[in-house]
């Protein structure tokens, strides 16, 4: 089995885990066969020393056919 990965940046203003399930659900969209994902960077937008938003980079590992 061959597996292939990409990374693709979610974003939630609530919470860093809305940000990942963002980022597998943009990536269901077009991609088949994931098979896991892994958060490999979080950040967060700031404005006047608030949270804004949350974003999650995460690598997708899927099945190539």
């Amino acid at each position: 089995m061959v597996q292939k990965i990409i990374e693709v940046v979610g974003r939630s203003g609530k919470s860093f885990a809305d940000a990942a399930k963002d980022a597998v659900a943009a990536a269901a969209k077009t991609v088949r066969g994931m098979r896991w994902a892994r958060v490999s960077e979080m950040e967060m937008e700031l404005k006047d020393n608030k949270v804004l938003d949350y974003r999650a980079t995460v690598k997708i590992y899927f099945d190539v056919e």
